[in-house]
């Protein structure tokens, strides 16, 4: 039975990855591109994208973790796109958004945030008053001009665009103003639930939704978790341009909105602000993730952790950077010692260096620590090739 199933699902994947194919580089190590390690937990994530891959039924969610890499939104919506391929009709809602624009940063490619009125903007690269969430962001709404409005339709048109509609909403938020939806323009919805979470099931489906408010005070807004009702598979990204481990550990309730999105799979790809201070200190680096993974095991005891590790970079746009080596190993023994998994991301790539001969190929950016969208794209396929050879495995 288990190698009936094996075959079948195997078939799936085939089908759907038909007419892929990885650009070929020199430099690439496609015999690193393998998950590192053995785990009880992602024998369970696999279990039930078994299940949703099978039968079309049940959820599997996803969370990744990061700095600018992950915000960008490019590379999680390749991996995004790539586990919807593999059955029709499994898109499972789009997951966590926040408005970006409210903060005037770029907001991820799969999405559209604009805004009406006034807003502040609180992020999580420096301490300060405001309580901080799974996002790592706070946009704070003074009066009821302010208004957010969220747009699915993605800025990357492509032939075989996903298209991601949703039919229930939590606003992840505290304040003394009301939180309302607006749908379609006209028809203005009020939410259910205490502070911290309102939830609105919507009468239809849709991709568009605006946020405004009713009321006197103010509006603490840290996201919001777009969902179905029907489940199914879904990927969202938290990412803070700039941020570190140090900085994730300043959002107070990261782990209590952890629990809303009780993801399956978390992949860490935090690390690369790390490095880039000249006194990198491996043993804080490690302490800091163990109260990261801490946080997730305390939500989910049986999430699994995927440690995607760094790209290779330079420091300070002076020289390789050569802290790289020391935060990937601190990723191995941490995913051994959590019970999780390990991506080499930096072997990979090509290792010590390799940064520039991505930058030649127009898959990194003159900073020598940024990819390009292309460079996104390819990391996305290379890290979804490698747990699908991990799942197929297993």
């Amino acid at each position: 039975m288990k190698r009936a199933l094996a075959v079948v699902l195997l078939l799936l994947t085939v089908l759907s990855m038909e007419g892929r194919r990885l650009p070929r580089y020199p430099f690439i190590r496609t015999d690193k591109n393998v998950l590192q390690g053995k785990s009880a937990d992602f024998q369970r994530f696999c279990s039930k994208l078994d299940t949703l891959l099978l039968t079309g039924g049940g959820d599997v969610r996803v969370l990744h973790v990061g700095g600018s890499h992950v915000q960008g939104g490019t590379l999680s919506d390749r991996l995004r796109r790539h586990f919807l391929s593999l059955r029709y009709g499994i898109e499972g809602g789009r997951g966590l958004v926040f408005p970006f624009a409210t903060a005037g940063t770029n907001t991820p490619v799969s999405y559209n945030s604009s805004y009406i009125g006034q807003w502040e903007s609180v992020n999580c690269l420096k301490p300060g008053d405001e309580a901080l969430g799974l996002t790592g962001m706070v946009a704070l709404a003074r009066d009821t001009s302010a208004r957010v409005i969220i747009d699915l339709k993605p800025r990357e048109r492509t032939v075989l665009q996903q298209r991601y509609t949703f039919n229930r909403v939590d606003v992840l938020g505290d304040g003394t103003l009301e939180p309302l939806l607006l749908v379609n323009g006209r028809d203005t919805l009020h939410g259910i639930g205490t502070q911290g979470l309102r939830h609105f099931d919507l009468p239809h489906y849709t991709d568009w939704i605006q946020l405004c408010f009713s009321g006197k005070g103010r509006y603490a807004l840290r996201g919001l978790y777009l969902d179905k009702s029907s489940g199914g598979f879904s990927l969202s990204e938290v990412g803070v341009n700039g941020a570190s481990t140090q900085s994730w550990l300043r959002c107070d309730l990261w782990e209590q909105e952890l629990r809303r999105v009780m993801p399956d799979l978390v992949i860490f790809s935090i690390g690369i602000n790390d490095i880039q201070s000249a006194d990198f200190d491996v043993r804080r680096f490690k302490a800091n993730y163990r109260q990261l993974i801490a946080r997730v095991r305390r939500a989910n005891p049986h999430c699994a952790i995927l440690m995607s590790g760094i790209n290779d970079s330079w420091l300070r746009k002076k020289k390789v950077n050569p802290h790289t080596d020391a935060a990937e190993k601190a990723f191995r023994e941490l995913a051994e010692e959590c019970g999780g998994m390990f991506w080499d991301w930096y072997q990979v790539m090509g290792g010590y260096g390799s940064i520039a001969q991505w930058e030649e190929a127009g898959l990194a950016q003159g900073d020598k620590v940024h990819l390009t969208p292309a460079g996104y794209k390819l990391v996305g396929d290379l890290l979804f090739d490698a747990i699908m050879d991990a799942y197929y495995r297993r």
